[in-house]
This record gives C-alpha cells, structure tokens and sequence, in this order.
C-alpha cells in the first residue's frame, strides 16, 4: 500500500534534502498489512493494480474549519475535514498516492500571522505544513499564492536551497515536508529551475497477478508541476529580475521525457491553472486543455480556479471541446480540480496494467471523481464530514494566537458594512476601501496633484462560495479581522493614469457582472451573469455617476457618465487606485491595464491601508463611509421579474442600504448554497 504504513523516508532531514534535489528518488517500499510476497515482475506480466492519485488544491491555509473574519466555525471547508476522506480513501484503496496542488500558504488570518505579523522562526513548519504532515503528502506543487510573501520566506518554508537573487540559499530550515516540484519558474541568477522540476517516488504496487493473487511489483511514479505565468505580474515586485517563466506546454515537453528516460512509469502533472477555451500562450493563466495533449502524461490535477472536475451539474463548469465530464477527462487524460479551502478532495483512480517490466495505464478502467466534505443526508439536510481529531491540535497554539491578533480593536461603525446587495446598489462595505486607497495614492503622489485622484474597488465576496460568502460586518466594534473582511486578497495599492475613455471601457467591462434583461420576458430572469464578482469594479464617490443599463448588450451598457456634474471627458486624465492584480492583468478591462499604465507600484497591501485609514478614521458611519452610490441601474419596467440571490435574512440590509426596489421572493433559492432569492424592480 503506497500510503497507510510509516515511511522511511519522511525524516525531516531527508524531506530537507528532497525539497533541495533535482530528482528525488522517494525509496521506501509500502507494503500492504495483508498477505502475498515479492516476485520477480518478469514473472508477473498481465498483473494488474488501481493506483487512487489523490488530490487537494487551493486550501489558502485553511486547516481548520474556522473563519477568522467571523471568529467562528464553518464546517463547509477546511483541509481537517479533507483529511477525514483521505484517511478513508487510504483504507478503500491499496494505493494511493497524495498530491497537493499550490496555493497552500496564503489566504487566512493565520496565514498572514506566520507570514507578517509574527514570522515563523527557520526551525518551525508552517502550520498549514505541519497538518499536511499529519497525512504524509507525496509531492505538491507551488501556485501563484505561494510567492505573496516573497521570495526569502517562501525560501525558508520550503526547507531552503533556492539559488536565487536576495535569498540565502545555504539556510537549511524546517520545509514543506514533501517534495515541491515547480517546472516553470527559473532562477534568473542560474537559469535553472527555482526549485525542482519533478520528483520520482519509487513505490511498491500491491497488485493483482493473472492468476489472480496478490502480488507486490515496483512502480515509478513521476511528479511534475507548473504555476500560471501570472506571478510576474501580481507580484512583481518581489520577482522582477529574479525569476522568470515558461509556459506549462514548453516546460513539459522539456522535462516529462525527461522523467520517461529516467523510468518513470507513468507522469502526474500537478497544474496550478484551469481549463480555457483560448488561444494558447506560453503566458496563459489556464492551460489545462493544451498541457492535457503533451505526449506522456497519464494524469492531471488542476486548480486556481477555484472550480470542479469533473462536474456532475446539469450545466457543468467547464464544456470546451476535448472536456469530458462524464469520463472526467480532458483530452483523454484523466483530470480532477478539487474545488477550493479543502471542500473537496480529488480522487483518479488509475488502472493500471504490468507488461513484464514496466506499468501503463488502462484508461478505459480508469476513473476520476470528487468526493466532498458536504452532502445530504436521507432527509435533505446539510450534513458534513467529521474532522480528523489529530490535526487541530497540532495548530492549536498558532491557531489561538492569530484569534488573538486579529481581535486587535482599530475603531467603530455605526452600520452594518455588508457586500450581501453590493451587485444590486449598496456600496456600504465597499466606500471604505475605495477612500483609504483614494487618500493613500493622493499622498503619495504629490507630483499628480494636477490630476483628479479616484478609487475603484469590487464587492471581493459576493456569494460564489455560498450564503456565508458576503463581506458582513456587524455595527460596534472594529477589528482588524474586520478590515481583513473588508479587504480580502493580499493585494497591494497600485495607481493608474487613464482618460474618460479609459474610464468608460473600463466600467463597460466591469458591467459584464450582469446577465442582458429582456424586458418583454414574462418568465424569471437571472441579473447575476458567470463574471466574478471580485471584477465588478465601481466608484463609490459624488464626484463620479453613472448608469448601468442592463437591457443592452455587454460594452454598450454604461450610460449619463459624468464626473462632478459634467459629461466626462474623454480626454481628461485621471490617477486610478486600485491593486496590483488589476493593473497588470486587467487587460480584458481596457488595455492600459496591462501594467503599461501602472504609474505606482506601492509597497503596502490594500488591506493594510484600510486597517491605517480606519485607525486614523475610528468612527465609521453610514452618512461618511456608507452612502456614496456612484450607480444606479438605467429605469425599465420588465413584464416578469429580475432576480438574483444573496444571503438569507438579508432583507434589512438593503432596507438600511435604502434599496426599496429589493424584496424577497424566497426564503430558500433552492441552490442549496444557504441563499435567499430576491426580487430587483428596475422601474423604480
């Protein structure tokens, strides 16, 4: 059995040296409690073996079920839970093989704690590591995520050795615990590979002969993994001059026959990207349906997406031409993607066939599936995976700690800060943000006094998650967890020059949020399109109104723009706050935001300057903070209802909010999300 007995070669000291090596041979031999007995594998052709590849990604540090913006548990999530069904498919399966798939270390209050506030010391494990251990992980990748805290603490986090600018290389720290494996980021210092490409992991097989006995064979399992080019922009200023990437399609026609010349049976690609329908580029974000078609890999995990594969919904997620989510293939190989925070762990089962001397993979008898932490039970109700007990307390003390941290008070509200209506008007959670990125460019950039400064920013929360996923912070006190509700990414200001003709494309783009309403229509009709919500940017300010006109079509919605009282000009320059991620990969907005219009890239993370404006701004009210609505929807009566759906109970938000066009249709949506359906009157 690949996975269920203690392994030799899981010392520290020996993970150390495997996070530092270009190949690492992984040469213990788990064996199976049952009987049998070694044979010679020339004997054995014909035998046949399931190798279960299983798959986590995107768990952005949640190893408890717990959300630190609310300071209470939430059972939907959580790689404790995950655990849980790793244990139980180590005991259905013989072998197994655990694989993560990046974006590990960032994304909660702990994250940030161990990262910022009180760094871990070189001897100590990340506390998202030090629960993986708990499950004795084979291999994982690095996602985009992996490089927000620069490059000397990713370095120490990963146990050292990276030859890179900036960072000491000879540093010998704790590490991951398993081999990190990254094919497509080189050190600009040595142009190779910032850490190693690919792993080997030599196993034993417990296997099925053809005479029907059980029989242990070798196997040599490669690893590989790749990360979206995309770092070079979001955070460039960390990696700039130091590293630089290949596309995932280069970097694995480079090194899987690599892997294949060294003897590796069969290639597990660990892609930290998605699935896209676009033209290939050696910068693409989602590459999964072109690295799906490099000769000689058997199988793929995906991520970043924060999505599923394979996708049993009616309208599934993803259905460009070579997806097969029955078969839960792309382009015949088969695939998961695992969803996002733990809900989900991804499980291909492998067939796989021994010819005498070397294993190939039956993809007829192989399957791929998703086996998630939340269900139903016989009577409908929400029911969840319990958590394994071995891997809260392991964090527990790092755990309390940040609880502590972001319990820091830093002022007061006196409304409910919300994104639950943020798509339908409400700009109660978003105003803040766009004032404290607003006066932090303005300050710092005294030598576009000249120009206008504006702010936009996006409701970060907006339901994709589910009814808890909103921006919702309660009157009284204020936290920094509160601001770190607020401000949810990682993100640094950066300040862009535009024009009015910027400005309007921009907001067109941004409009993209809504589904076209036809107004004749009788029947329901959606308001809320596939665009995240995280790009609906708006302005929350008196000086800029405009409307939005849902009844046309994208790029021709955006109506009565004008800037303190005037039709805007289109010509007129104006300096944007915004972040780092729209500024450089915000090109589908309008094309300054490709960096080219980046006039300021600051040092500080926006949710640092909203915890700073809030300090020096302690009182939060409704009328200062609150009730800026830069838009309104354009006036149309419809003959059937707009819909869309929030959080449940919600109603006396928008009331507050002053949204008397919103009333609740249901109570239950019926999405099983925990969200309400509500009612948009575009006549008044």
């Amino acid at each position: 059995m690949l996975d269920t007995l203690p392994r030799q070669d899981l010392s520290p000291a020996t993970r150390r040296t495997a996070l530092t090596a270009f190949t690492v041979i992984a040469a213990a031999t788990l064996l199976a409690a049952c009987g049998g007995s070694d044979n010679d594998g020339n004997n054995n052709a014909g035998a046949t073996a399931t190798l279960a590849v299983l798959e986590t990604t995107d768990l952005h540090f949640n190893v408890r079920s717990y959300d630190y913006f609310k300071l209470a548990e939430d059972k939907s999530y959580g790689f404790e839970r995950t655990a849980t069904l790793v244990r139980q498919a180590r005991k259905e399966f013989a072998n197994t093989l655990l694989v993560d798939n990046g974006d590990t270390i960032q994304g909660t209050a702990l994250a940030d704690y161990e990262a910022v506030v009180k760094a871990i010391p070189c001897t100590q494990q990340l506390s998202m590591y030090k629960a993986m251990g708990a499950l004795g992980f084979d291999a994982g990748t690095l996602g985009n995520h992996e490089f927000n805290y620069g490059l000397p603490f990713l370095n120490q986090v990963l146990g050292g050795g990276m030859e890179v600018d900036g960072v000491d290389a000879a540093q010998k720290c704790a590490g991951a615990g398993y081999p990190a494996v990254l094919a497509n980021v080189y050190s600009s210092k040595t142009k190779k590979p910032l850490v190693q490409p690919y792993t080997i992991l030599e196993r034993t097989l417990v296997s099925k002969g053809a005479d029907g006995k059980e029989v242990k064979l070798p196997i040599k399992v490669g690893v590989i993994g790749f990360t979206t080019p995309g770092i070079m922009n979001w955070d460039k200023r960390y990696l700039e001059g130091k590293v630089y990437t290949e596309g995932a399609v280069e970097a694995a026609q480079k090194y899987v026959p690599e892997l294949r010349a060294k003897g590796a049976d069969i290639v597990v690609a660990l892609l930290h990207g998605g699935l896209d329908a676009g033209a290939y580029s050696a910068t693409m974000e989602n590459p999964g349906l072109y690295l799906s078609k490099v000769a000689g890999i058997d199988a793929m995990v995906m991520g970043h997406q924060h999505s599923v594969f394979p996708d049993t919904a009616a309208t599934p997620a993803y259905s460009q031409t070579g997806v097969d989510n029955k078969a839960g293939t792309i382009n015949g190989v088969p695939a998961v993607m695992a969803s996002s925070w733990g809900k989900a762990l991804g499980v291909i089962q492998l067939a796989l066939k021994w010819d005498g001397k070397a294993w190939a993979v039956n993809k007829t008898a192989t399957k791929s599936e998703l086996r998630n932490i939340q269900g139903k039970n016989a009577s409908g109700a929400t029911v969840y995976v319990d958590a394994d007990p071995t891997v809260a307390p392991l964090i527990e003390t790092q755990h309390q700690a940040a609880i502590a941290y972001v319990k820091t008070p830093i002022g007061s509200t006196d409304f409910r800060m919300s994104t639950l209506f943020a798509d339908v008007g409400d700009p109660g959670a978003i105003q803040i943000v766009n004032q404290a990125q607003r006066d932090y460019v303005a300050a710092n950039l005294p030598q576009y006094a000249q120009l206008p400064v504006l702010s936009v920013s996006a409701p970060f929360k907006s339901g994709f998650q589910g009814g808890a996923d909103y921006t919702d912070v309660a009157t009284g006190p204020l936290a920094i967890y509160n601001a770190a509700d607020l401000y949810l990414y990682p993100n640094t200001v950066y300040a862009v020059k535009v024009n009015g003709a910027d400005i309007q494309g921009w907001l067109e783009a941004a409009a993209k949020r809504f589904n076209q309403i036809d107004p004749a229509k009788t029947a329901e009709q959606p308001l809320i399109s596939t665009f995240p919500g995280y790009n609906f940017d708006m302005f929350t300010t008196a000086d800029v109104q405009y409307e939005i006109d849902v009844t046309q079509p994208t790029g021709r919605r955006i109506k009565n723009l004008t800037y303190k009282g005037q039709p805007i000009n289109a010509a007129q320059e104006f300096v944007i706050a915004t972040n780092n991620y729209r500024a450089t990969s915000g090109k589908s907005f309008i094309d300054k935001l490709d960096g080219s219009g980046t006039i300021w890239a600051s040092p500080d993370a926006n949710r640092d300057v909203v915890i700073d404006y809030i300090r020096k701004n302690a009182n939060v009210t409704r009328a200062a903070n609150g009730a800026a609505k830069s838009w309104r929807f354009t006036k149309v009566a419809t003959a059937g209802p707009v819909v869309f759906s929030s959080g449940a109970n919600a109603l006396p938000v928008a009331q507050a909010a002053g949204l008397a066009n919103v009333t609740l249709m249901a109570a239950d949506d019926g999405s099983g999300k925990g969200t309400s359906k509500y009612r948009l009157d575009l006549s008044k």
